[in-house]
């Protein structure tokens, strides 16, 4: 059938996906990546061919738990960058994808050693999510909140960082302090500005 010709989901075809999705997250986050699909279908309360409707394979609904995931990431990014504090929603939004990272890489990784071609995947996502971040960081950099001098480059490279430091240095009692220390080192001091054009 053309993409024409494919009729939408009914509202309840629609809530039984979501309810997979969600299930499956848990699933995954709590039992790995060995949870039986009919496992899944049990938490979502729905029957087991229900979930072989919407997700043939195990290696499908992997790929749709990411790519939710991800899109999920894609409407934060989208609604900080309306806020009126540009410098405080960059740092909100970015501390909370170097958390979000920190708990479904596991997952990413599982992906990738299932078979499942991440880039192929998530392409279109990802370019969605690294748009929205590029305005994030604009915006911070135009209010003076971050240097004016760095790139998104840097910015992937510091979430990477960041999300390695915490793994490293966890610490229950302060989370998220390491991530905090590196974001002090964008914030542009008195003496060095910040804002383009300053």
């Amino acid at each position: 059938m053309s993409p024409s010709e494919v009729r939408p989901l009914r509202a309840d075809a629609r809530r039984n996906r979501t309810r997979v999705l969600q299930a499956a997250q848990q699933a995954f986050a709590t039992e790995g990546l060995a949870v039986p699909l009919d496992e899944i279908a049990r938490l979502a309360g729905v029957g087991a061919g229900t979930v072989y409707r919407h997700f043939p394979t195990k290696e499908a609904l992997f790929e749709a738990v990411l790519v939710d995931r991800l899109e999920g990431l894609v409407e934060d990014a989208r609604a900080a960058r309306g806020a009126a504090d540009a410098g405080q929603a960059f740092y909100a939004f970015v501390t909370h994808l170097v958390s979000d990272a920190n708990t479904k890489k596991d997952l990413a990784d599982a992906l990738a050693g299932a078979g499942v071609d991440l880039r192929t995947a998530t392409l279109q996502v990802a370019v969605d999510l690294n748009e929205e971040l590029g305005g994030l960081l604009t915006r911070a950099q135009r209010a003076g909140a971050v240097h004016a001098d760095v790139d998104l480059a840097d910015l992937h490279a510091l979430v990477m960082g960041a999300l390695a430091a915490e793994r490293q240095r966890a610490d229950p009692d302060r989370p998220g302090r390491i991530t905090a220390l590196i974001w002090d080192g964008l914030r542009p001091t008195p003496a060095t500005g910040g804002a383009e054009g300053a």
